[in-house]
């Protein structure tokens, strides 16, 4: 009888799959749960309709952005932190940094709580002149405490090496958001519609519905924090311990640890909320035209079209896109701290291949099946969404190089040049939107083209900078040519073949069928082409099988 004896060392490869799952959990889990809160408004705009979507709207940019301000800054610095003292075995200065960030965290978040409470008229009225959508702001102020607490333990947890436990909590967090913000906006949206009757005012329905969707994420946000308070009790014990085995040589005091906190958590927060600020901009310039062009009785359902419908369909294509290259990103890191500038460049160019290989047939799918995409998600959709979509179909390639190299920024510690680049690119977007817009009067479509503008220069400056500081020259042809070349080719296709089943099948699966059709095309064309080889394809989802497929038709 042989027996096989495993190296010291080694994993058994069932143990391995179920690490690279665990990894994977972790490492996805923002992007993942980002692609769900998206997913939520498709089933929403059927709920609360486009009006009550748009109403919706400011409440939930601003919840957006207080999430991006605790998490990317605080909750990120306090992990930083927590994790050098970790190493260090310096636990009591540890606990301190957690006890730092909950005071911190507590005490801005009620502050910006009230003064959303307060300020929920001016909001309303004057900030994004919509005034029905004041309901769901005053819902809105006490979940930015709840958010903020939430983050506060997830950076804890990360910094004591629990990010699987953080991971479950982003996916409980969306799971419940789903699940309570569709039935909210559903049982308020038909007590509003009772309401309304009264008051002979159709709007009436959406502000409730609006709200109900509001008090769904409310819901989500508690259990979130129960969970996580739940786990911290679990753990609060083998954490006290710690405290007696701390070899810090001094005590860091409470000023020190709030300095260090605020000193490097602004400057990542400034750049987070810069980057997700121009959609409460642009919802604003949005209804001053409507207003200019007197078309308010249907100013407020035109912009639940483009914030519920299209700009979610561009959202999702974009994130997976991000999804294909956000693990690479640590490696190159990686490359750079340990001075391998040559196995960086070359983990930047195999990245950048990644990205446009991704990036391209996704723009090109979204754009040729708009049409078919629109009326099958949305039962309302219009003309203006489906013009919306393939125009703005450029954006997921373009957020894509923005996301990337905007990474590397972050990761390098080039925040000088990350928030310079931001802030040109926000600045020249507040420009074009003023003037296609608040003067020339385009609508959405003078949104989407500043929208555009704002992520190309975007992209184009973080890529300019990574390049100086790694010295990295981009490869045009394999990298960007041949995949745009041969999406555009297998675009073609699809398009006729849209156009000839949606009769026969129904929107989506026309839209499955022509992906699949599309997709068996594209990965061998560029096989033909070099653009993939066999390394490419190991490194890729699903990259065995297109390896064994190569290998079949001898293109490999």
């Amino acid at each position: 009888m042989n027996i096989k004896i495993r190296k010291s060392g080694s994993i058994p490869p069932g143990e391995k799959s179920r690490k690279d799952t665990r990894s994977n959990i972790t490492v996805y889990a923002g992007i993942i749960t980002y692609i769900i809160s998206l997913v939520i408004r498709i089933p929403l705009n059927g709920v609360i309709g486009n009006a009550g979507i748009a109403l919706f709207a400011p409440a939930y940019e601003i919840f957006f952005l207080a999430t991006v301000l605790f998490s990317y800054g605080v909750s990120r610095t306090m992990t930083a932190l927590i994790r050098y003292r970790m190493k260090r075995a310096q636990y009591k200065s540890a606990r301190k940094v957690f006890h730092a960030a909950l005071k911190l965290s507590l005490v801005a978040s009620l502050l910006l709580s009230g003064l959303l409470a307060a300020a929920s008229g001016f909001v309303s009225e004057i900030l994004v002149l919509e005034a029905m959508s004041r309901k769901a702001l005053i819902g809105m102020a006490p979940v930015i405490t709840l958010t903020a607490l939430v983050n506060v333990f997830r950076g804890y947890f990360n910094g004591n090496g629990f990010g699987i436990l953080v991971a479950h909590s982003q996916y409980i967090e969306k799971i419940v958001m789903m699940i309570a913000s569709i039935s909210g906006g559903k049982i308020c949206y038909e007590y509003g519609q009772k309401v309304g009757a009264l008051q002979q005012n159709d709007m009436v329905a959406y502000a409730h519905g609006a709200l109900g969707v509001v008090l769904g994420i409310m819901v989500a946000e508690l259990v979130t924090l129960l969970y996580l308070l739940f786990v911290f009790a679990i753990y609060n014990g083998t954490w006290k311990k710690q405290l007696l085995q701390d070899s810090g040589k001094r005590m860091e005091g409470n000023g020190e640890i709030m300095g260090a906190l605020a000193i490097n958590s602004i400057p990542v927060a400034l750049v987070a909320v810069l980057s997700n600020i121009f959609m409460l901009i642009d919802q604003r310039f949005f209804n001053y035209c409507m207003n200019r062009k007197e078309l308010g009785d249907v100013r407020t359902d035109l912009w639940g079209s483009y914030y519920g419908q299209a700009s979610v369909l561009i959202g999702i294509g974009a994130a997976l896109v991000c999804l294909a290259v956000h693990a690479s990103i640590g490696k190159t890191v990686i490359a750079y701290e340990r001075d391998e500038y040559h196995m960086m460049r070359e983990r930047i160019g195999n990245t950048v291949k990644r990205l446009c290989v991704m990036a391209f047939p996704v723009a090109v799918f979204l754009a040729v099946l708009a049409e078919a995409l629109v009326k099958g998600l949305f039962p309302k959709g219009g003309e203006e969404s489906i013009s919306i979509l393939r125009q703005g179909a450029v954006i997921v390639f373009l957020y894509g190089i923005a996301y990337l190299f905007g990474q590397y920024l972050m990761k390098l510690r080039m925040l000088k040049e990350l928030f310079l680049a931001l802030a040109v690119a926000l600045a020249a977007h507040i420009l074009s939107a003023y003037l296609l817009v608040e003067k020339s009067l385009l609508g959405a479509e003078g949104i989407l083209y500043s929208v555009i503008l704002f992520v190309g220069i975007l992209a184009v400056l973080c890529f300019l900078f990574v390049s100086r500081k790694l010295k990295y020259r981009q490869e045009w042809i394999y990298t960007f040519a041949f995949p745009a070349v041969s999406s555009a080719i297998v675009g073609l296709i699809v398009m006729l073949l849209c156009k000839a089943i949606p009769g026969l099948v129904g929107n989506i699966p026309t839209v499955l069928i022509c992906c699949l059709v599309g997709t068996i095309l594209y990965f061998p064309l560029l096989m033909l082409l070099h653009v993939l080889n066999e390394a490419d394809l190991d490194e890729m989802p699903l990259g065995g099988f297109w390896l064994m497929i190569g290998r079949m038709i001898g293109i490999l």
